[in-house]
């Protein structure tokens, strides 16, 4: 079973999914992939994607069970999620479709995009981010169903 409240690692913070980022915090996310796509994120490092809801950018959660459910097509038993930790620098709150800023955040000076659970912006209600610069997301490891993966 997936837990919001994962422990993780010691010294890196885990900010409930429903408090706004703080400006340079360092916060412990998850960001669900395949097999495959987590050994090479670990061995390569993240890669922008191309587009999506909030443009280019690493999309990532706080919440556990949000990234749970990526990727979508796959079934649950060959999903990871990387569990990171992540230099959010200046932070953007996008908190509804069509805001100004929804795809071009980053062309204004913001690392990091972030929607608010239930604000509308995602089908699941739940939290998510998107962080520009890969740089930012250091991997701490994988899970896999609540438990360490590899």
């Amino acid at each position: 079973m997936w837990a919001e409240n994962d422990s993780g690692p010691p010294g890196v913070p885990c900010l409930e999914s429903r408090s706004e980022p703080v400006e340079g915090g360092v916060y412990r996310m998850y960001h669900g992939t395949s097999r495959p796509a987590a050994e090479s994120i670990m061995a390569h490092g993240f890669k922008q994607s191309v587009d999506g809801m909030l443009g280019r950018g690493v999309y990532l959660s706080r919440d556990l069970n949000k990234a749970s459910r990526y990727p979508l097509n796959l079934p649950e038993n060959q999903r990871v999620v990387l569990r990171v930790k992540v230099n959010v620098g200046r932070v953007k709150k996008i908190d509804r479709q069509g805001h100004p800023l929804q795809k071009s955040w980053h062309d204004h000076g913001y690392d990091t995009a972030w929607c608010p659970p239930e604000c509308g912006m995602v089908p699941s209600g739940l939290e998510e981010d998107c962080v520009w610069d890969p740089n930012r997301i250091q991997v701490i490891n994988a899970i896999k169903l609540g438990c360490r993966y590899f």
